[in-house]
């Protein structure tokens, strides 16, 4: 029963309902649903023929079909990932602003933590050693669906990001072929409990992505699939959360310290990454704790990212 500002390109994939309908499989152009499911059983089935099929949606797009309204379809999580891969700490100005929230009131000064952090990222980059930690499919939800915050969580933040999905198989590629395993791009929302990223009882042991990120419902994802073939550079993408219309977020991509082709290759050395498969991009700066104000029951969160549309999705505290 949603509808999103347009896209790139003259079609995307997205999955739908009509009531309480099973979903489908869809092809969405301009305000209009072409419903897939005669031709495959999911997007991912879809994305595993890829190459084939994509020159099958061109001829569809035009042709005439039994087309349905958008208005009054419900839209699903575009697809249902095996594997979700996310990059963390990718973005310069918000690994820096984070560092400067973490730093204790008795601690270095922020200029020093500023220059010591700057530093770091650029021998990671140097280097080429992506951070990149693993998600649960569990935690898609719908593009326009609620997101449950939890009665433990305290510190609920929003992280908006670029994710690439995964056609052709890809394991131990280069990045300069790592592009041509990325059939579409999609908005993901990566919402993080900030109070139990580290744990404070082991903390030689470090981080707890688990808790932080993998609640049901925390990977708000869609609303489609846009071929990359439509998207052009995602190095020059512009991502933007509002906050009940505030502008919360808004840098581009070119922030990132790692490009999508890296991050695909790098995650390929070490996981055969299959079709439907997301790799997750990192957040850029203006997430909730650099500005001092977390996500409350009833706010709404309005994510875009240049080309993709955009996904509105209202927190609902599970108290």
């Amino acid at each position: 029963m949603e509808t999103s500002p347009s896209f790139a390109g003259p079609f995307a994939l997205g999955t739908f309902s009509a009531g309480s309908g099973p979903v489908f499989p869809g092809l969405v152009a301009g305000d209009r649903v072409l419903d897939l499911s005669e031709h495959a059983s999911s997007t991912r089935a879809l994305l595993e023929r890829w190459d084939d099929a994509l020159p099958l949606l061109h001829e569809a797009a035009t042709g005439p079909g039994e087309w349905r309204p958008l208005a009054e379809l419900r839209v699903h999580a575009p697809v249902e990932p095996r594997q979700i891969l996310q990059s963390g700490a990718n973005y310069r100005t918000h690994v820096i602003d984070l560092a400067v929230a973490h730093e204790p009131a008795d601690g270095r000064p922020a200029e020093q933590v500023r220059a010591e952090v700057a530093a770091m990222m650029d021998r990671r980059a140097a280097e080429d050693q992506p951070y990149v930690f693993i998600g649960l499919p569990s935690s898609v939800t719908g593009p326009y669906d609620d997101v449950v915050i939890p009665s433990w969580c305290t510190k609920p933040d929003w992280e908006l990001e670029l994710a690439a999905v995964i056609g052709r198989p890809a394991f131990r590629i280069n990045p300069d072929k790592a592009l041509e395993h990325v059939a579409a791009y999609t908005i993901a929302n990566d919402v993080t409990a900030r109070e139990v990223v580290f744990r404070r009882d082991m903390p030689e042991i470090g981080t707890d992505w688990l808790r932080a990120k993998n609640a049901p419902t925390f990977t708000p994802l869609g609303p489609y699939l846009v071929p990359a073939v439509f998207v052009g550079d995602p190095g020059e993408l512009q991502v933007t959360l509002k906050l009940n219309g505030e502008v919360m977020q808004d840098e581009s991509t070119k922030d990132m310290i790692f490009g999508v082709a890296r991050l695909v290759s790098y995650v390929s050395q070490t996981v055969e990454l299959l079709p439907g498969d997301l790799v997750l991009t990192g957040s850029p700066a203006g997430n909730g704790l650099h500005h001092g104000r977390l996500l409350r029951d009833g706010d709404v969160m309005e994510g875009t990212i240049t080309s993709l549309g955009t996904q509105r999705n209202r927190c609902r505290d599970e108290r």
